[in-house]
């Protein structure tokens, strides 16, 4: 169970690295709207924690941010932090609110950060990185095969590199999020968790999970592969993008 594994083999702040095009923020997203699902028992005491909160620190990047989705992650009783704005007028400024340091010092709550897309980006950390030097942190970077910066192994591991110097963090898994919006195949999935695991031969790194477009690609299709299977919503990408 996939969500369960976020619970037992991760810290209780995960941050979510990778390149533009990658998908980060819909992952931060659709681990967040999984953790927080009500029969999966976010409140149990096996775990101690009692709410999930996402952090968006995605300042650089004026695209598909996950505060975008503040109503719907709240809805499902995920809290949000990130900028000190709320409103859509001022939501673009790069301007971070004090409050995002609560659910990083309240030790019951799951928290998950969605960080810039590359190394610039996660220049932001360093401002917080107090909150992160801990073994109670784990740092995924999300790898997509088919975006330019990544499609080839030395792109990728210069990605992941360069997110390790800025930040002074080690990158603890790697996340096979390749895929190809809509037109996405169980081919794509498989292909990429082959390039995927080549990244993690030359890293010493995990492959932590692959996702796959839920509705879009069934993981029966997927059976074949080994390790854990997550399904991605299609929360951040507005479908009038794909007419």
């Amino acid at each position: 169970m996939t969500e369960k594994r976020f619970f037992d083999q991760t810290g209780r702040k995960t941050i979510v690295t990778g390149h533009y095009g990658s998908g980060k923020t819909e992952f931060a997203v659709s681990l967040a709207m999984l953790l927080a699902k009500k029969e999966f028992g976010i409140r149990n005491s096996e775990f101690g924690i009692e709410r999930v909160s996402l952090i968006d620190l995605d300042i650089v990047n004026p695209f598909f941010r996950s505060r975008e989705r503040r109503d719907m992650l709240e809805d499902a009783g995920v809290t949000v932090y990130g900028s000190a704005f709320d409103r859509d007028v001022t939501i673009e400024l790069p301007a971070l609110s004090a409050t995002l340091r609560t659910p990083l010092e309240d030790k019951r709550r799951r928290v998950i950060v969605d960080v810039g897309g590359n190394d610039v980006g996660a220049m932001v950390l360093n401002q917080f990185i107090k909150y992160f030097t801990d073994d109670d942190t784990t740092v995924f970077t999300i790898i997509n095969a088919n975006r330019p910066k990544t499609s080839d192994l030395e792109g990728a591991l210069d990605h992941i590199t360069a997110i390790e110097a800025v930040t002074g963090l080690t990158v603890s898994g790697i996340v096979n999020n390749s895929h190809l919006l809509r037109e996405t195949t169980a081919d794509v999935v498989i292909k990429g968790h082959d390039f995927c695991r080549k990244i993690c031969e030359a890293t010493g790194k995990q492959l932590w999970c692959d996702c796959y477009p839920d509705g879009i690609v069934g993981p029966e299709e997927l059976s074949g592969l080994s390790g854990n299977l997550m399904p991605m919503g299609l929360y951040m990408r507005p479908i009038w993008l794909d007419k």
